[in-house]
């Protein structure tokens, strides 16, 4: 089932290549000698640049340890992200329900490296990235929130927003802006009112690293829906995955998806009066925003057993309207189980993730090829009979703080 192609677990803070190497540079002088020069001498910065470019990120990370020249350039230049060949995420995948330590998949080197995450101790916590940022809610207090660079270590806990520390489902989400390298972080809460089956309150607060403040944004009551823990910010508009509660009814399909545009503000329609329809019977939706396209990767239920999940598809909204552009192949499929939330999954640009809580299992969906391929073994090792893994990817960069 899974590539066992060898794996390579390495520290990514000890990553070291051997010494930049020497050559040597004839030149005449009055007494006939050659003067051995270094070739980092005479090759001037903007070169460097140029060159640093075509390499992959842990090249790049190399490269910071021959010299402190080599390490300027390469953290310093705003040229070098501008022009660098697309560098594909990563996905971390958490070694225990308990610790924040894992592994982290290179897709381009097909490659697992070793590593800590930065804020965060344990691995029941919400995650959302954009552009080279990871934001971790923790999952016993939803407003304690950190962002940090998974390859840099560069973290920054962030102010508590207002409302319930412990609200029944709530979902998060970041996005960076890629020029200003400013970010916004979207948070929703649920919560079911007391005493009363048929209503959900579900609040939304918005956080600018600008201002360094959260604002409340959203501010509803839902009849016969509830929140969720899934939501993404694609092109400056925030999509979240709410669920039907069953009480006034079947209702096909259960979920649904409400939009709220972060730039324009609310419309006088309430959320749940725009909201757009998933497009079949599904058992769980994940949101991924690829290129600032929404896509939904789904758990596709069975008619007569909505708990049981029949096979994995992969949707994308055009217009209010969703179009499918893939379906898991069922001798792969066969990897993943079958009951209700199985999976996990999340990508960006061109490359999405799947991967079973069950197993260390690690699929991947290429958009443009439409191509499925099993990441390289890793090294996890099932410790537990019941312990699930789960993971996120993000972007590796260099470039981008909190």
């Amino acid at each position: 089932m899974e590539d066992n192609s060898s794996w390579t677990a390495l520290s990514i803070g000890h990553i070291r290549i051997s010494a930049f190497n020497f050559g040597i540079v004839s030149e005449d002088t009055n007494e006939g000698k050659e003067i051995p020069l270094s070739l980092d001498v005479v090759v001037p910065d903007d070169i460097l640049e140029r060159i640093f470019t075509f390499l992959p990120i842990v090249s790049m990370i190399r490269s910071t340890a021959v010299c402190r020249r080599w390490y300027d350039i390469i953290y310093s230049s705003r040229f070098l992200w501008t022009h660098m060949l697309p560098q594909r995420p990563w996905y971390f995948m958490f070694t225990s329900n308990e610790s924040a330590d894992g592994y982290a998949y290179d897709p381009i080197l097909r490659k697992w490296y070793d590593l800590e995450l930065p804020c965060i101790e344990k691995s029941s916590c919400f995650v959302s990235s954009s552009c080279g940022l990871v934001c971790f809610m923790d999952n016993d207090n939803r407003n304690a929130i950190s962002v940090s660079n998974p390859i840099t270590k560069d973290c920054k806990r962030i102010l508590e927003p207002p409302g319930s520390k412990f609200p029944d489902y709530s979902t998060i989400a970041i996005k960076v802006d890629r020029s200003s390298h400013t970010y916004t972080i979207t948070l929703a809460k649920s919560k079911q009112i007391p005493d009363d089956y048929v209503r959900w309150h579900f609040s939304l607060y918005k956080y600018d690293s600008r201002s360094t403040l959260w604002v409340t944004v959203v501010d509803e009551v839902f009849i016969g829906w509830r929140g969720g823990d899934d939501s993404v910010i694609c092109d400056g508009v925030l999509y979240c995955l709410i669920h039907s509660t069953g009480i006034l009814g079947n209702v096909d399909p259960r979920h649904s998806i409400v939009i709220y545009d972060l730039i324009d503000g609310p419309s006088k329609a309430s959320l749940m009066q725009s909201s757009i329809p998933v497009p079949c019977f599904l058992t769980c939706g994940r949101l991924v925003n690829l290129r600032e396209k929404l896509v939904m990767v789904g758990g596709i239920a069975k008619h007569n057993r909505p708990d049981i999940i029949k096979g994995i598809g992969i949707w994308e909204l055009h217009n209010k309207q969703w179009e499918e552009v893939g379906r898991m192949p069922h001798k792969l499929f066969q990897g993943f189980g079958e009951f209700d939330d199985v999976f996990a999954s999340s990508g960006t640009d061109d490359l999405i993730y799947i991967q079973s809580y069950g197993a260390t299992a690690l699929l991947t969906f290429d958009m443009k090829q439409k191509q499925w391929k099993w990441s390289a073994k890793c090294p996890v090792s099932k410790r537990f009979p019941l312990q699930l893994f789960t993971g996120f990817c993000f972007e590796p960069r260099l470039d981008i703080t909190t």
